[in-house]
C-alpha cells in the first residue's frame, strides 16, 4: 500500500494486493480451515508466534482483506471484523472493561447500543454512565470514577443527529488516561476520520454505508495504535494471559496489543466473527464509498432544504442546515453530513404515519444508510425497547421520522415526499 495515496484511491486499491498471476479481485475464501505441512507450523499459529490462517473463526483471507482496507481508510494500525456492529461495540468495550469496571458514553446513541450498554453489559458486571453529549466538560468530569476505563460516543448519532464534540470528549478521556472510542458508522471514514480528532479506537456497523447495499450484516473495530495501554489501568494487556501460555499482549504486539487481544480472546471465545461472503461484499462496497457518500450528502442537503421550507413539516434535524444547532460543529469535524436526517410532520405521530404509509419510492424498512431511500419510525421500531426517558435522551421524540436519503435522482425523492405530504 502507498501511504501517500488519497482516501479515494485507498478505497479502490487497498486490502487486496494480488501477486503475479493471482486474481485481480479479492477472492471469497469459503473455507473453515487451512492445510499445513507440519504440526510445528500450526503450533506457532496457535501460539500467535507466526502470521497466517488456521481456522476462520480467528482469521480468514477474505475477511483479512476487508480488515486491511478499513484500517487503511481510517488510518489505523489494524482492524478486526465482527459478525455485526453490535458485536463490534461489545468487543470494543469488553476488551478493556472487566466485571466491576465502568465506562462513560454519550447518551445520544443508537437504541440497540443503549440496550447493550445499559442491560446486557450490566449483566456482565460492566457499568455505564450515559452523559449529555452537549454538557460542559466540567459536568462530564463528574461522571469519571476510579474504575472508569473508556469514553464512548457516535460521530453522528443515530437517530438524534447529534454531532460529537471530539475535542471535549477526547480531553475528558485523555486527561484521565482513558481510551476514546468512537462509532463512526454514519460519517464513514470518507466524511470523518476520528483518529485525526483524538479518538483511539473506531467502530462501525459495516451493515450501513460501508457495505452500502443492504446485503451484509457486519461490524469492525479499528485500532489507532496510539493509546498508551501501559499506564497501569489495563492489566489485561500488560499481564500474562494464561489462556495463551502467559503471553503478554503489549510485549508481544506492541502498538497493536489492543486489536490482537480482541481477536485472540473475544473472537476466539465468543465466535462473533464475520463470514467470508459478508467480508467480500463489504470490501466490494468500500470501492465506491467515496462516490456514494458524495451523492448521499448532496441529495440529503437538497431534501433537508426542501423539508425545511415545506408548510406541513414542523421541524427538520440535519447538521448540513445553517439553522441546525450542530451546523458549526459539523463544519469543524465533517466533510459532509451523511445521508440521514430526521423530521416531524405537523399533526404529530398520526400525520407522520400517513406520510410514511403514502411514500412510493421510499420504503419503510428496519434499516438505514444504503443506496435506496428509506424511512423508519424509531419510537415504535429501533428504539421501542427504551423507556420514554431513554428515548428522549437518545434524541427520539414520538413524532420523529428517520429518513435515509439514497442515491436515486433527488428530483424523484422530493417528488415522492411531496405527494405524501400533500395527503396530510
Amino acid at each position: 500500500m502507498n501511504n501517500e495515496w488519497s482516501l479515494e484511491t485507498k478505497a479502490v486499491q487497498c486490502g487486496w494486493e494480488p501477486k503475479n498471476g493471482e486474481p485481480r479481485v479479492l477472492p471469497i475464501y469459503q473455507s473453515t480451515t487451512y492445510k499445513y505441512d507440519n504440526a510445528e507450523q500450526v503450533a506457532k499459529l496457535f501460539d500467535l508466534e507466526a502470521d497466517g490462517y488456521f481456522y476462520s473463526r480467528l482469521g480468514n483471507p477474505t475477511v483479512g482483506g476487508f480488515e486491511r482496507k478499513m484500517a487503511a481508510l481510517e488510518g489505523g494500525i489494524g482492524a478486526l471484523a465482527t459478525s455485526a456492529g453490535q458485536a463490534a461495540s461489545m468487543v470494543a468495550i469488553t476488551n478493556i472493561c472487566t466485571a466491576g469496571q465502568h465506562f462513560i458514553a454519550a447518551s445520544a446513541l443508537y437504541g440497540g447500543t443503549v440496550t447493550l450498554f445499559t442491560h446486557t453489559l450490566k449483566q456482565m458486571g460492566v457499568a455505564v454512565t450515559l452523559v449529555d453529549p452537549d454538557a460542559p466538560l466540567d459536568e462530564l468530569r463528574r461522571a469519571v470514577r476510579p474504575n472508569t476505563r473508556a469514553v464512548f460516543g457516535e460521530t453522528i448519532s443515530n437517530p438524534g443527529m447529534c454531532v460529537l464534540d471530539f475535542d471535549k470528549f477526547a480531553q475528558l478521556a485523555h486527561e484521565n488516561q482513558l481510551p476514546f472510542i468512537v462509532d463512526n458508522t454514519f460519517a464513514t471514514p470518507y466524511l470523518c476520520r476520528p483518529f485525526e480528532h483524538g479518538a483511539d479506537i473506531v467502530v462501525h456497523s459495516s451493515t450501513k454505508y460501508i457495505d452500502g447495499h443492504a446485503t451484509s450484516v457486519g461490524g469492525i473495530i479499528i485500532d489507532s495504535g496510539k493509546f498508551d495501554w501501559g499506564n497501569g489501568k489495563f492489566p489485561g494487556l500488560n499481564e500474562p494471559d494464561e489462556s495463551y501460555h502467559g503471553l503478554v499482549y503489549t510485549a508481544a504486539f506492541g502498538a497493536a496489543a489492543y486489536i490482537a487481544k480482541a481477536r485472540a480472546q473475544w473472537i476466539r471465545d465468543t465466535g462473533c466473527c464475520m463470514s467470508p461472503m459478508n467480508a467480500f461484499l463489504s470490501h466490494l462496497g468500500l470501492e465506491t464509498l467515496h462516490v456514494r457518500m458524495e451523492r448521499h450528502c448532496a441529495n440529503a442537503q437538497a431534501v433537508a432544504e426542501y423539508l425545511e421550507r415545506h408548510p406541513k413539516v414542523a421541524w427538520v434535524n440535519y447538521p448540513g442546515l445553517k439553522s441546525n444547532k450542530y451546523y458549526d460543529r459539523a463544519r469543524k469535524y465533517l466533510s459532509g453530513c451523511s445521508g440521514v436526517m430526521t423530521f416531524g410532520v405537523k399533526g404529530g405521530r398520526a400525520a407522520g404515519e400517513t406520510v410514511m404509509n403514502s411514500l412510493k419510492l421510499a420504503a419503510i424498512v428496519v434499516h438505514v444508510a444504503d443506496v435506496r431511500t428509506s424511512v423508519l419510525h424509531p419510537a415504535s421500531m429501533t428504539h421501542r425497547q427504551l423507556s420514554d426517558e431513554e428515548q428522549l435522551a437518545a434524541g427520539v421524540t414520538p413524532d420523529l421520522i428517520r429518513l435515509s436519503v439514497g442515491i436515486e435522482n433527488v428530483k424523484d425523492i422530493i417528488a415522492d415526499l411531496d405527494q405524501a405530504l400533500a395527503l396530510v
